[in-house]
Parts: structure tokens; C-alpha cells; sequence
């Protein structure tokens, strides 16, 4: 196991430092690994000459997908180059980025592909004598899952991890540092931390945050600022001295690894090392006994006197809906009720794809996909199958809880190893190979028999909750209320406690009142996670009337705000209720096509559209600059609007209700095209018809495409500094044909005052202001 016994400085920015030795604008600069490595080498000794114990190799964008051929020979030749540089008494990191394509369900690439591609990026850096691996600048939890898991599966070699964040304080996919941190924690970071996206100042919150999250080391690489543009010139703004004083700040909040980003350069590396120099050993720090769970924002965190609450509905036993849609594949529509769960109150969502002819190993993690795509919550796996839990382990974004192990040797030689690997919750069954005894202490004694095997195998006490196993009152009475007695023996014994509510009233009429019973006496008896029907507004009423007499709810307030609204009756949110609007804003595309049948039938299809669509359109759009709503819940709004317009246009006269085409490229000498892929996914989904032009293209390409296709909009981008520039030569190229288009321009370094000063007509900070200018253009 890792052990930081000192703190550490890496080196500073490498692709700024290579631009200024000659880097050819659009090449790769891993490529000069192979093509003038004394170039390399300068930037590493550079780094070493200013104290770097760290030098990163010059291998962060030497993947398969990046450089389209074997990137093995360019990463050798880069560790290499950085391990000769180090020499004895500093080390050298294989520098891995991200792919650069949006995985599933918001891209085409699947987990197992990015996995194989990083896969072959460790062993590659393993073989040419790496001591340690860094993954940085990642935002898509399931892209860095897919990286930690190769490095830690491929390799030997200790794993340092960052990611990036934005001014809002999450990353461009909605994730936020709690639950980055609690994800890379559980998955077996040896380091986390934090790189890139701005300066020391607007990063310093985002640190703090990641801090309370984890018991690990933390490091921190801001950029040198946010880049600008003058005369042509990137220029960063934070000196070396001013770098160094935020150091010291970071050292003082608990970061014991610093270095730099973007901007940096051996300068700054050298004012660290002094601050470094001057500042006492890290602390080690210890896991502080929360049991923290997440899916991809916001994090649970439950201790013993906690009450969340699990929705149930995400399993298709006596749900035919979902069953249906589970045999059709149609996995949107199994995750349909992950939304209402939410808005139910829902801390936890269960997630079962159990049903006698379905293949569970494919249904699952595809649902799994299907339900991140519309919530953030953390989910609970429940599957008996070793196979397929593990493979939706593998694609699940965040932490989630493993359901479940059992006193069964069978059961806890397949489970405990995938609860340690992924770093899971863990469900404890009260039950064995005797099957479920009918009194309170031997339920007891088989849980903690099952829980001990589990802390044994590498699961702490904190992550585990244990199951007393509800059971039907239908089938005996005499044991419904043991499960509460049971609970009430495993508190004091130390553990937490979950129960399937719903359980103890099967087969009998009037199960809202008997499970409002029975929930409010296993609360009483100190149950933590009660799995419920949150749809029933009395067991809503009964959580928050609990909830304020054991003190759960603080002075009451929550129970107060409940009983205090007016017009009590809560708004169905089954998608076969909801108007069209709601089901565009909250993004469930299952249920578009039979709402706007229904509306056809008394409104005109463009009657729909403009009074209906557009003005959902326009809330999404709202709740997103508001930071309500993020980038997966923008897509998935989107796919509604794509399904409410297929059903219209069929019933409109051919080229009535077209949009319009719009042309996408990101500009030449500038490979970076994740951003413009979102615009285009999202422009589609919106009804443009989107003309790809692709990465790296030429002004005259643009400039041709544009006046053979009349585009109305064109749009472009690019991610680089030293390409903004080939943004300004592509809008002066169409100016001077005459393109009869109107411009936006987007990207990283692009800015308001850039798209002003080079004549654009629109600057896009997102995806979702591309769809807001798409809409101007075309007058809606």
C-alpha cells in the first residue's frame, strides 16, 4: 500500500513548455517523444533544476483513439525521456488523460472499449519503467472508473488521480468533488486530487471539499489563471510568487502534493519548492467512520443515528411496465420511475433486472446507464448473480451498495471479493444455509456471523448495513414485528440497518396502512435504511413524522414544511400522467410519443410545437444556466425533444417544420472535439439537421461546405490557445466569401471579448447556449 512519508511537488505545464520549443501547431506532442526527444528532456530537466520530485511524462494524450495507431512505441520513448531526466531520488509518472469521447449512454464508447484502451496505456508505462501512474484532468466518473480500474488491474504501479472542475465547482458532466472524491477513494486511489480548469484562487473551494471527503493524501495542479488571448499571445495571468502563496494556503487546508497545470512553467515549480521546503511532514489522515455513498453529485453520508430512505420501484416484480420494457431492451423506459423516486424524496434507488428469462449480465448494467443518465442518486445493485453484479459494478457511476451477501459460504466467496474490489456498500442478509430463523436473536447471530466474514474480507464496519429480513404477516403473524426486534439487537451491537418494508404486507389488502405500521415500529427499534414505495404519500408522511420525533429533523423543520403546504395533494409523476412539458424538462423520453399523440388529437402539430416544446425547450435551458439541471439530464431532455419531434413531423407536410442545417468543425490544428460532439448530439436531438465536419479542418474546407450547404449556422471551436487563432482566420475566410451564415464560436479559451474582437456573431460558453442561438437563428 501506498504511504506518503513526505510532500511531494510534480513538475509543471508540458504543452505550453513544447509549444515554445517548437511544436508543430496540430501535432500531438506525444509525437515528439519520438521525433525530437532533446526537446522533452529539456522541458523534464528544466522541472528537475527547479525541484520537481515528479517529473509527469510527456505521454497525457497517447491513447489509441487520440493518435489513431499504436501508442505504445511513444509512450516507452516518453517514460523513458521522463525516467532518465529523474534520475536517482525523484520519480517518473506515466501521465494518462482522458480519451477524449464521451462514453455510454451520453457517446458511442462503451466502458469495456475505454477500458482496453487505457489497459493498454498502463502496461505500456509499467514495461518502460513508470513508478507510478497519474491520471488527470478527467470529468466523466465512469472514464476515470474505467482508467483506476485498468491502472489497478494492469499494473503494480501506486495511482494518483485528478479531475477537473469548472467556476460552478463540478465538472462539464455535472459531478461534483464529494462525490469524486468518495468514488476514487472506494475504487483504490492512492491519491486524489485536482487539475487544470482555473487558478489557484477558484480551485482553493473545490480542494476543501475533496479534503472533508477523503481520509487519502490530496493534490492540487491549478493552471497559472484563466488563459487569455493578447496580441495573439496566450498569456496567464498568476505569477511565481502568487503560485507560491497559494501553496502555502493549500498545504495549511491539508493538500500534501502540490504542482502546476496549464500556464506553469519551471518558475513556478521553483516557488513551490521553497514553500515545500519550509512546511512540516503531512499528516496522515484516518477514515473518519461515515459510511459515504454517491452516485455521480451529491453524497450520502450515514451514521448511526441516520434515516434514508430507498425507493423500490426499479424492479419489475409486479410492476408490468418495467417488465415490458426489460423484454423489449428498451432501458429508458425500465428506468422511467428513477425520476419520480427523486422527486419523491428518495435518498437511494433500489436498481433489479431479476425476471426467469432475461439475461441479467446484459439488462443490468444497461439499466444502470439508463437510470444515471436522468439521476444523480446513489444506487443499491441488487442482484444474486456474480457475473452480472459485477458487470454493473463496472459501469455504474459513483458508489453504491452492493445487494447482497448472505451467512451462505457460496454467497460470501462471490460477493465479498466484488464489494472489496469496487469498494461498495455492502447489504448484510440475515439468513444462512438454515434459511431465516423465526426468532430476533439468531437473526442476530447469523448477521453478524455474515458482517464479521465481510470486515475480515476488507469491508469496514461503516459501509456495512444489515438486512433483518421483513416477512409477510400473510403468512405468519407471529413473526412480522421479529424483524424489529432483530433490528433493535444489531444497533447495539454496532452496525447499521436496512429492511424491505413493503415485504411484510404481500398478499394482504390495504398494504399502504400496514406497511405505514410496520415502518413506523422498525424506525422506533432504530432502523437507518427503510426500502419503500415512495410514491405512497402516507409512508412519506410517516418517514417525516418519525423523523421528527427521534430527531432526525432538526427542530422539525422539514416535518413543519411538509404539513405547512398548501393544496396537500402532490402531483402524480407517473410519465402516463405528466403533460409534455414535464416529461421534456425532466427528460423521460418513454412516455413523449403518447403524450403528444393525445395532444394531436385537439391541437395542430406546429401548435405543439411552438407552445409546448419550445417553451419546455426554454426551462431546461433556464434550469441548466441555473445549475438545477446538468449536462446528463440535458441530453436526456434533449432525447425527449428528438422523440416529441418525430412524432410531429409525421404529421406535417414534407418540409414543413424543418429547422435548418448547421455546420460544426473544430478549426484546423486543433484535435479536440468532445465539445463539439455534445453540441452536435444535442442540436440533432433538438431537430437541426447538423452538418460534422470534424477536428482539424481547414478554413477553406469551412468555407466550401458552408456556401455549397447555405448553412444558416456555422459553428466552431476549438479547445488549444495556439489554435484560437485558426478561429479568427476561419470567421475572416467566411466573411470574405461571402457565406450567407451567421457565426458562433466556443471553446475552452474562447471568451466574449474574443468572439467580439474577431467578428463572430455568437459566443457559446455551452452546449445548452448553442441551442438558445440555434433557436435565434432560425426564429424557432
Amino acid at each position: 500500500m501506498f504511504e506518503l512519508k513526505s510532500n511531494l511537488l510534480f513538475d509543471g505545464a508540458m504543452g505550453t513548455m513544447l509549444q515554445s520549443a517548437g511544436l508543430p501547431a496540430g501535432m500531438p506532442p506525444e509525437k515528439m517523444n519520438l521525433t525530437a526527444p532533446e526537446a522533452v528532456e529539456t522541458v523534464h530537466a528544466a522541472y528537475a533544476a527547479a525541484g520537481a520530485d515528479i517529473l509527469t511524462a510527456n505521454t497525457f494524450g497517447a491513447n489509441r483513439r487520440k493518435l489513431g495507431e499504436d501508442p505504445a512505441p511513444y509512450i516507452a520513448a516518453g517514460v523513458r525521456i521522463a525516467r532518465g531526466a529523474a534520475g536517482k531520488g525523484r520519480f517518473a509518472a506515466l501521465d494518462v488523460g482522458p480519451l477524449g469521447a464521451l462514453l455510454e449512454p451520453f457517446g458511442e464508447m462503451s466502458f469495456e472499449e475505454a477500458y482496453a484502451q487505457f489497459a493498454e496505456v498502463m502496461e505500456a508505462g509499467e514495461q518502460a519503467g513508470a513508478d507510478l501512474v497519474l491520471i488527470e484532468t478527467m470529468s466523466d466518473l465512469l472514464e476515470v472508473k474505467a482508467a483506476l480500474l485498468a491502472a489497478k488491474e494492469r499494473t503494480s504501479l501506486p495511482v494518483f488521480v485528478t479531475m477537473t472542475f469548472g467556476e460552478d465547482g463540478k465538472t462539464f458532466l455535472g459531478v461534483d468533488p464529494a462525490a469524486a472524491a468518495v468514488t476514487l477513494t472506494s475504487l483504490g486511489a492512492d491519491v486524489i486530487g485536482l487539475n487544470c480548469s482555473m487558478g489557484p484562487e477558484g480551485l482553493r473551494p473545490v480542494l476543501k471539499t475533496i479534503l472533508e471527503s477523503t481520509y487519502l493524501p490530496v493534490m492540487i495542479q491549478p493552471n497559472a489563471g484563466l488563459p487569455r488571448l493578447e496580441d495573439g499571445e496566450t498569456v496567464y495571468d498568476v505569477t511565481p510568487e502568487a503560485f507560491a502563496k497559494w501553496g502555502r494556503k493549500f498545504l495549511a487546508d491539508g493538500a500534501a502534493i502540490l504542482g502546476g497545470c496549464c500556464g506553469t512553467s519551471p518558475e513556478h515549480i521553483r516557488a513551490l519548492r521553497q514553500v515545500l521546503d519550509e512546511s512540516a511532514p503531512p499528516v496522515r489522515r484516518y477514515p473518519d467512520g461515515l459510511c459515504r455513498l454517491c452516485g455521480w453529485q451529491g453524497v450520502a453520508a450515514l451514521t448511526a443515528a441516520s434515516v434514508a430512505v430507498v425507493g423500490e420501484r426499479l424492479n419489475p416484480t409486479g410492476r408490468p411496465r418495467m417488465k415490458e420494457a426489460l423484454y423489449a431492451r428498451d432501458w429508458d423506459a425500465a428506468a422511467e420511475a428513477a425520476i419520480a423516486q427523486q422527486a419523491e424524496g428518495a435518498d437511494f434507488l433500489v436498481v433489479n433486472a431479476g425476471l426467469p428469462d432475461i439475461d441479467q449480465k446484459e439488462a443490468l448494467p444497461h439499466l444502470v446507464l439508463a437510470i444515471q443518465k436522468v439521476s444523480p442518486l446513489p444506487l443499491v445493485i441488487d442482484c444474486s448473480d456474480p457475473a452480472a453484479m459485477e458487470s454493473a459494478l463496472r459501469v455504474c457511476r459513483g458508489r453504491p451498495i452492493l445487494n447482497s451477501v448472505n451467512g451462505r459460504s457460496d454467497s460470501l466467496a462471490a460477493m465479498l471479493p466484488l464489494a472489496v474490489k469496487y469498494g461498495t456498500g455492502l447489504i448484510v442478509l440475515a439468513l444462512d444455509e438454515q434459511g431465516i430463523s423465526s426468532e430476533a436473536e439468531a437473526r442476530r447471530d447469523t448477521a453478524l456471523r455474515a458482517a464479521g466474514a465481510a470486515e475480515k474480507a476488507g469491508v469496514r464496519r461503516e459501509d456495512i448495513l444489515i438486512d433483518c429480513l421483513a416477512l409477510a404477516a400473510s403468512v405468519s403473524q407471529r413473526e412480522a414485528l421479529v424483524a424489529a426486534d432483530a433490528i433493535r439487537l444489531v444497533r447495539a451491537a454496532g452496525y447499521k440497518t436496512l429492511l424491505g418494508v413493503s415485504n411484510v404486507s404481500y398478499g394482504l389488502p390495504g398494504r399502504d396502512e400496514l406497511n405505514c405500521a410496520f415502518l413506523a415500529a422498525c424506525l422506533a427499534a432504530g432502523l437507518n435504511v427503510p426500502i419503500v414505495n415512495t410514491e405512497s404519500s402516507r409512508i412519506r408522511d410517516t418517514l417525516a413524522a418519525m423523523k421528527a420525533l427521534t430527531g432526525a429533523d432538526q427542530g422539525c423543520e422539514a416535518y413543519i414544511s411538509r404539513f405547512q403546504r398548501i393544496g396537500g395533494a402532490s402531483q402524480s409523476m407517473r410519465p402516463e400522467t405528466m403533460p409534455l412539458e414535464t416529461l421534456i424538462v425532466t427528460g423521460q423520453r418513454s412516455g413523449v410519443p403518447a403524450a403528444v399523440e393525445a395532444l394531436l388529437e385537439k391541437e395542430a402539430p406546429m401548435e405543439i410545437i411552438n407552445s409546448r416544446i419550445i417553451p419546455a425547450l426554454d426551462r431546461v435551458g433556464e434550469l441548466y444556466e441555473q445549475g438545477s439541471l446538468f449536462l446528463p439530464q440535458l441530453m436526456a431532455s434533449a432525447g425527449a425533444v428528438k422523440a416529441a419531434f418525430d412524432v410531429v413531423s409525421a404529421r406535417l407536410p414534407q418540409g414543413a417544420g424543418e429547422k435548418g442545417a448547421i455546420l460544426l468543425a473544430t478549426v484546423k490544428d486543433d484535435v479536440h472535439d468532445i465539445g463539439k460532439n455534445i453540441v452536435k448530439m444535442l442540436l440533432e436531438n433538438y431537430g437541426y439537421r447538423v452538418i460534422d465536419l470534424g477536428k482539424d479542418v481547414p478554413p477553406e474546407a469551412i468555407v466550401k461546405a458552408a456556401l455549397e450547404t447555405k448553412a444558416a449556422l456555422v459553428g466552431l471551436s476549438s479547445l488549444m490557445t495556439t489554435t484560437a487563432q485558426n478561429i479568427a482566420v476561419t470567421v475572416r475566410a467566411l466573411r470574405e466569401a461571402g457565406a450567407p451564415c451567421k457565426i458562433m464560436v466556443g471553446g475552452a479559451v474562447v471568451t466574449q471579448s474574443f468572439a467580439d474582437r474577431i467578428g463572430a456573431d455568437f459566443y457559446t460558453k455551452d452546449a445548452a447556449q448553442s441551442a438558445r442561438v440555434a433557436a435565434e437563428v432560425f426564429g424557432r
